[in-house]
C-alpha cells in the first residue's frame, strides 16, 4: 500500500507548556519516517497562549496547520474537526501532554501499510491517580457489556485512522459525539498496538470529573438500547413484586385474621416507588434532552480562524 501523506491531528486546551515539547517529539519521529505529513493543532477554545505558540510555528514549519474554535466545545469536536480537515491518506490523533508517545507513530503506520483502515494504539497500563484508573476500569467494562463488546478492556484515544474511516466521519453529525466508539461502531479492518501510557509532560488534566460522567453518558445512550430497556424491566419486576405483597396482604388478611394499617410500611413503599420513578425520568430525560439537542440543529463546533489551509470549510464541518 503506498503511503503518500500523513496527517496528526492534535486537540488542544489550555495546553501552552505542552506544545513545543510535544512538537519537537512529533517532529523528530516524523523526520525519521521520511514522509509528507502535516500537523493539524485544534485549539479548542484556549484561554492561555496556547494559539500564540501554535502560530509561531506555523510561521517556521509549513507542516503546522491549525483551526481556532469560538469557544470550548471539547476535545471529541476538536478530533472531529480536525479529522474533516486533515488531508492525509491516513490521520493519527493524539493528545498534546505527550502521554501518548509519537514514537509509537511508526508502529501505527507500518500496521496501516499491512492493510489495516483503523490501528489503536490500546493501553497496557497507565500512569494515573487510582481514583482516575478504577472510574476508567468500570466504564470501559460497563461499555463493552451493554454497548460495544469489541472495544478494547483498558481504553484508547491514540491511533491511526485510514482516509475511507475518515470519510465515513465526515457524514456523522451527532452532538454528543464519542470519537473512538464511533470509529469502533463503523467498523473496518481493525487492529490494535499496545503502550503504556506515561504520566503528563506538565500541567493539570482537562477532564474533571464531571466531563467523565458527561462522557460515560454520552457514549453509553448513544451506543445502547439497555437504558431504555432497563425501565421496562424495572416497571414489571416492580408490578410483580406489588401483585405479589398485595397477594400476600390480602390472604393474610382473609385467610389468618391478621393485618393492621401501617405508616412505616406505607411510607416505605412510597419512597421506594418515588424513587424508582425519578430514575426512570432521569434515564428518559437523558435521551430526550440529546435528541432535542440533535433536533435544533445547532453545529458542533464553529471555527473562529485557520492557518495554514489553503481550501475552505469541508463539508458537514459543523461550523
Amino acid at each position: 500500500m503506498t503511503f503518500c501523506k500523513l496527517s496528526v491531528v492534535v486537540p488542544v486546551y489550555n495546553e501552552e507548556t505542552n506544545i513545543q515539547p510535544f512538537y519537537e517529539a512529533v517532529t523528530t519521529v516524523l523526520d525519521q519516517l521520511d514522509i509528507q505529513a502535516e500537523i493539524v493543532f485544534v485549539d479548542d477554545g484556549s484561554q492561555d497562549r496556547s494559539y500564540e505558540i501554535i502560530c509561531g510555528l506555523a510561521h517556521v514549519d509549513s507542516r503546522v496547520k491549525c483551526l481556532r474554535f469560538s469557544r470550548n466545545f471539547g476535545s471529541h469536536a476538536a478530533i472531529l474537526a480536525g479529522f474533516r480537515w486533515a488531508t492525509g491518506d491516513a490521520a493519527v490523533m493524539i493528545s498534546v501532554d505527550l502521554q501518548d508517545p509519537p514514537e509509537l507513530i511508526p508502529e501505527l503506520v507500518h500496521r496501516w501499510q499491512q492493510g489495516f483502515q483503523v490501528v489503536w494504539a490500546v493501553r497496557e497500563g497507565r500512569d494515573d491517580p487510582l481514583t482516575k484508573k478504577v472510574f476508567a476500569t468500570a466504564f470501559y467494562k460497563l461499555l463493552r457489556r451493554i454497548a460495544l463488546p469489541d472495544y478494547p478492556a483498558t481504553g484508547m484515544d491514540f491511533g491511526l485512522l485510514d482516509r475511507r474511516v475518515l470519510e465515513q466521519l465526515r457524514t456523522l453529525n451527532e452532538l454528543n459525539h464519542f470519537i473512538t466508539g464511533m470509529v469502533v461502531w463503523l467498523g473496518f479492518h481493525q487492529t490494535q498496538v499496545p503502550y503504556y501510557r506515561r504520566s503528563r509532560h506538565s500541567g493539570q488534566s482537562k477532564w474533571p470529573i464531571g466531563k467523565r460522567v458527561k462522557n460515560a453518558l454520552d457514549a453509553i445512550v448513544s451506543f445502547s438500547f439497555l437504558p431504555i430497556r432497563f425501565i421496562s424491566y424495572t416497571g414489571l419486576l416492580v408490578s410483580i413484586v406489588s401483585f405479589l405483597y398485595a397477594s400476600l396482604l390480602v390472604i393474610r388478611r382473609a385467610v389468618f385474621g391478621l393485618g393492621s394499617p401501617g405508616w412505616a410500611s406505607v411510607m416505605v413503599a412510597v419512597l421506594f416507588l418515588g424513587g424508582v420513578q425519578l430514575v426512570m425520568l432521569g434515564i428518559l430525560g437523558e435521551y430526550i434532552w440529546r435528541g432535542t439537542e440533535q433536533a435544533r440543529g445547532r453545529p458542533q463546533y464553529v471555527i473562529m480562524e485557520s492557518i495554514g489551509f489553503a481550501q475552505q470549510a469541508p463539508e458537514h464541518s459543523g461550523g
